[in-house]
């Protein structure tokens, strides 16, 4: 992400990082808080089914640092959703998120996610049990449309029905989903995004808050679209790049610039997984997430090899993270030496 000004802080969804799966853990989530102060976070989708019969501690589970933190919720029995919007809020979390725009077929076996966006009627009522129950927010993240029922008018009819219930938080992935013929990856990236769409939401509804997701990747796209909305939600980008939330909280909140830099927060994180390897956890849970770390840095893919080489063995500990520094600080010091890059753009330990 690249600077583009400062802008007034404005909505709690002012910038969010979105609920992905096998992506988004708490581990990743303790990750990106150490580069962002400011960023809302989620969860990934967790159905009513496994929390409600599964290991709480494992989808619940979180540090007190992660917050402003949403847990978002797959499913459709109103009765479950409000269960299960109760158990979440007794954990902690900031906002239940009802997942209306997962386009899986296991996800509609289960009849959640993209495929409720023809059923505005049965979200509303899971919305309304969820919200009599708990005193936290119930928002809902859904996309544009499903197959052929994309048109605008059936956006504005899920979203009138939803907002009659009392939803007043929509996360808006500018996408329809194919609910067949197109996998998960493919309906993230094949059918076209239409921003036109949401910024013509949130003018028609000024008095709902409408959160912008899909294929935005820079801070001057997020500055862009803020002026449209009221907020913006980071995916792919965030776990590939972490480091590209670095300049998020002087950009978009007005926060004092930190100077923090990749190995500071590695440090930090490192402590982290310290303490997390002492409790059980393999090393290699902890450490995926740092894969993407050094994104555009000299020495990234020595970094991703060595780490992939070592910390991911069994019985791995942070032995493996230091000799992947190593690996890493002797391609930047070989730079330097060679003056092939300029020290300005390197990132160096401080």
């Amino acid at each position: 992400m690249i600077a583009g000004g400062t802008q007034q802080s404005g909505s709690a969804y002012r910038f969010c990082i979105a609920p992905m799966m096998d992506w988004t853990d708490r581990h990743e989530r303790y990750l990106l808080r150490l580069i962002s102060r400011q960023a809302r976070l989620y969860t990934e989708m967790v159905t009513t089914g496994a929390l409600i019969h599964g290991d709480q501690e494992r989808f619940l589970g979180h540090a007190d640092a992660e917050h402003p933190l949403g847990l978002q919720l797959g499913g459709s029995d109103p009765a479950d959703m409000a269960r299960c919007a109760v158990t979440g809020q007794a954990a902690g979390f900031d906002e239940i998120n009802i997942n209306v725009g997962c386009p899986s077929d296991r996800v509609q076996a289960g009849r959640f996610g993209a495929c409720l966006m023809l059923e505005p009627d049965l979200v509303a009522t899971c919305f309304s049990a969820m919200q009599a129950e708990v005193s936290i927010p119930v928002t809902v993240k859904c996309r544009l449309g499903v197959d052929e029922m994309d048109r605008f008018d059936d956006l504005i009819r899920f979203v009138d029905t939803v907002a009659e219930a009392g939803c007043t938080v929509f996360i808006v992935h500018a996408r329809k989903a194919w609910l067949s013929g197109l996998s998960p990856r493919e309906n993230r990236e094949v059918p076209p995004l239409q921003y036109e769409r949401v910024y013509a939401l949130k003018e028609r509804y000024p008095e709902l808050t409408v959160v912008i997701n899909g294929g935005i990747t820079r801070v001057d796209e997020a500055i862009a679209h803020l002026k449209r909305v009221d907020g913006v939600m980071v995916g792919r980008e965030a776990y590939q790049n972490p480091w590209s939330l670095a300049r998020v909280d002087e950009v978009l909140f007005d926060c004092v610039p930190d100077s923090k830099s990749r190995f500071d927060v590695l440090e930090r994180y490192k402590t982290y997984m310290d303490t997390q390897l002492q409790t059980g956890v393999p090393l290699k849970r902890l450490a995926r997430h740092l894969l993407g770390l050094f994104q555009g840095q000299p020495g990234a893919r020595i970094w991703r090899r060595a780490l992939s080489d070592g910390a991911f063995r069994a019985g791995a500990d942070l032995t493996a993270i230091e000799s992947a520094e190593h690996q890493l600080d002797a391609v930047l010091e070989k730079h330097i030496a060679s003056a092939a890059i300029p020290k300005p753009r390197m990132e160096l330990r401080p």
